[in-house]
């Protein structure tokens, strides 16, 4: 009598567990980074359910505003900017110490066709949204506004802030970043998987094994509105000089290029000894680079490999990094050209630099100590500067913007 009904609750556990995992693979990558950005997903995707939570329409309403406001302001004068003054692009872009920032990659570089950010931040993953327990969703997407926050409002993530913001819960790491910048950037998510490099920069997926000290990414394929398909690849990677010897992140870049590079809000990470192998690597396989005063030290360029195209306004770093001052960065732009746009740790429009170097055709050879070209006087005292950014107090609400 129990064999029937045992039978028929076989039955039914094995067809809702078919119908579990049919309704999780129609969540597409798309339609989960349209969702995450506050975009309407597609008409038969499970998360279209989802929408009609308040929170997910006050998080769409929010971002609707939020980067309508950053598109005016910012991103589309940087294209602007772009489109005027990088004549021939190269078709793969680095933007070392990036974070999760797509955003600001693409504005750049919108021509590119392979995108490669690296930085210590993890990978991290994106969960199907539909398995969420019941309440968590809105949390979650509380989550993603708080990590873009500080970029939102100043253009770079504050490196604190962010170690505590993509470790927060469920839906977390770069990934989420990444799938809400490629959304609103008016990008379309055909497949996206977790790679590994060894240690002479071989691309690994799956179950390969890609040895010890392996790099840990992920590769995302991706349309734009022209249709073409493009690649974009973020890794979890150390740029100190022990970590860039140590894996195969920069043996892998170097398959890729030479390319254009950006290097923005990084720290001046590249003006201290420990960077010499990232910095070192960016001067010898970049075409063009765009960089505020924290990239590469002017000392460290060749004048007869490079043209130097000085935009904004230079006066020198913000408190947080004291020492830092260049004096032939200051001399070299007294004869800068004006923007209309703000970038960097100067965030506000008319206190920002931006530095576009150009290698000479013909000119490539790694730099060495003899052929660098400037030697820099000792520092001089500066005129009190603006607070860091992290000395700002904490908006009221969720966060401010700053014009």
């Amino acid at each position: 009598m129990f064999r029937p009904m045992r039978i028929a609750a076989v039955a039914l556990a094995l067809m809702a567990a078919a119908i579990s995992s049919a309704r999780a693979a129609d969540v597409t990558f798309d339609d989960t980074a349209r969702f995450l950005a506050g975009m309407q997903p597609s008409a038969d995707s499970p998360l279209v359910a989802l929408t009609r939570d308040p929170s997910w329409q006050h998080h769409a309403k929010f971002f609707d505003g939020a980067f309508a406001q950053l598109e005016q302001r910012q991103l589309s004068k940087i294209r602007s900017w772009s489109d005027v003054n990088l004549a021939a692009p190269r078709p793969t872009m680095f933007y070392f110490f990036s974070g999760p920032d797509f955003l600001y990659a693409n504005a750049f570089y919108s021509k590119a066709s392979t995108y490669v950010l690296g930085a210590l931040e993890p990978v991290g993953a994106v969960p199907d949204l539909t398995r969420l327990p019941r309440g968590s969703v809105g949390a979650a997407l509380y989550n993603v506004e708080r990590s873009l926050g500080s970029i939102l409002s100043f253009s770079f993530f504050i490196t604190k802030q962010m170690k505590v913001d993509l470790h927060a819960n469920q839906v977390n790491g770069t990934l989420p970043i990444l799938y809400v910048f490629l959304a609103r950037s008016g990008k379309t998510i055909r497949n996206v998987e977790t790679v590994a490099l060894d240690n002479k920069g071989g691309v690994h997926t799956g179950n390969d094994n890609p040895g010890p000290n392996a790099t840990r990414g992920v590769r995302i394929i991706f349309a734009g509105a022209d249709g073409e398909v493009r690649t974009l690849y973020y890794f979890s990677t150390d740029l100190s000089n022990s970590g860039a010897r140590a894996t195969g992140f920069l043996k892998f870049c170097e398959t890729l290029g030479p390319g254009n590079s950006l290097l923005k809000s990084a720290s001046y990470l590249l003006h201290a000894g420990n960077f010499t192998v990232a910095r070192d690597w960016l001067l010898a396989n970049s075409a063009t680079i765009i960089q505020d005063d924290s990239g590469i030290p002017l000392a460290n360029y060749n004048s007869r490999q490079w043209r130097f195209f000085p935009f904004g306004r230079y006066l020198g770093p913000i408190d947080e990094f004291p020492g830092r001052y260049q004096e032939r960065y200051a001399e070299l732009f007294t004869h800068a050209q004006p923007i209309d746009f703000g970038v960097g740790y100067r965030w506000r429009m008319h206190e920002s630099n931006l530095l576009l170097s150009v290698k000479i055709p013909g000119s490539e050879v790694a730099p060495t100590a003899e052929t660098t070209s400037f030697v820099e006087p000792p520092p001089k005292p500066r005129p009190k500067r603006l607070r860091p950014p992290e000395s700002i107090p904490p908006p009221p609400g969720r966060f401010f913007w700053f014009r």
